[in-house]
């Protein structure tokens, strides 16, 4: 059954794309409370690009097979495991492993994807999915008739947020270069052209009392700009700091710096709030509580790809033995939507 063996991509220290090496090795076995997936679709992300250049914040020590969350079919359950899992369609978040053929996830942590999509569409939005939906309605809790601001409306997360925000009910602003404006006007989103205009006071011409949330993976800069776009009783929610990509020094350095400022936005008395989200928040305390969380945001984000509230953006796909030319093109700015990777 599992005479294909193992594919998995390596990433052994600070390399440019081409210096992912392809390993080969015996399919493991699923250990208690585990199931054996057989990858059909994993993603490159921001997270991936950031973990090759050494400045994920919490990134494991080199060599280790990156891949932030993946889609497949189990085939085999572990000791304790319902054995009637296998067979099934299910998707993981899984912060590193993802890039490889079979991969071991704990049984707990997958959660089913429903019959009708398939696993490209379903890989778009497993990370930037969650991401979208978390952020929109457990930090900033959007209610129809409201505005807010999500920049970079076009990326990974931004075009799901769109989505998902339109799909109740409100009025979104984009930030996004000239090109992709056409396509966010056709989303019925108002876009603005962070690299021509002055994107502070645009918004306040659009939305002069104030926006009701902001979503800002820029960081730096940017977050500052963004808290004070924010009407009372608005959201700031911060999940990055793209601005310090190519940075050298400290890769902790810029999340510190902008959990100092949230934690000081938050002691004035304003009546804004600003988070610092990270998706992974709250698993080491309450494990079974972030699992239920995670699988109900899941599902729901999934309901929305049946529903056409969302649509999978699928920028290209590649076999996982082609991952340089993956990231390449991801890391590239010139696609919508996600790049996805196939055995």
């Amino acid at each position: 059954m599992n005479a294909e063996g193992l594919v998995e991509v390596v990433l052994p220290g600070k390399v440019e794309p081409e210096g992912l090496e392809i390993r080969h090795g015996a399919v493991p076995a699923a250990g208690p409370g585990q199931v054996l997936i057989r990858m059909e679709a994993t993603g490159v992300s921001f997270a991936e690009q950031q973990m090759r250049r050494g400045r994920y914040y919490d990134q494991p020590a080199f060599p280790f097979v990156p891949g932030y969350d993946l889609v497949g079919t189990v085939l085999t359950t572990g000791e304790g495991v319902e054995p009637a899992l296998a067979g099934n369609r299910v998707a993981a978040l899984v912060k590193v492993g993802g890039w490889a053929s079979h991969v071991l996830v704990d049984a707990a942590d997958v959660v089913p994807v429903p019959d009708g999509i398939g696993p490209a569409e379903a890989e778009t939005v497993v990370v930037n999915g969650i991401t979208a939906w978390q952020m929109l309605h457990r930090k900033a809790r959007v209610r129809a008739g409201q505005t807010i601001l999500v920049h970079g409306a076009n990326g990974g997360v931004g075009s799901v947020l769109v989505q998902l925000a339109q799909a109740a009910d409100v009025k979104v602003i984009g930030t996004a270069s000239a090109r992709h404006h056409d396509a966010l006007r056709e989303r019925g989103v108002i876009p603005v052209d962070y690299r021509t205009e002055d994107v502070a006071a645009r918004v306040r011409e659009l939305a002069p009392a104030g926006v009701d949330a902001v979503f800002d993976h820029v960081g730096g800069r940017s977050a500052v700009d963004s808290w004070h776009l924010l009407a009372p009783g608005g959201t700031l929610v911060s999940y990055g700091s793209a601005s310090t990509r190519d940075d050298e020094g400290s890769k902790q350095w810029p999340v510190l710096k902008l959990l100092g400022r949230v934690w000081l936005w938050n002691a004035l008395p304003n009546r804004r709030r600003a988070y610092f989200f990270n998706v992974w928040a709250g698993r080491a305390l309450a494990k079974n509580r972030f699992r239920a969380q995670l699988r109900a945001d899941l599902t729901q984000v999934f309901g929305a790809l049946q529903r056409g509230d969302v649509t999978a953006q699928i920028a290209a796909q590649l076999p996982l033995t082609r991952v340089a030319d993956a990231l390449r093109l991801a890391e590239s700015g010139t696609v919508a939507g996600k790049v996805v990777l196939n055995p």
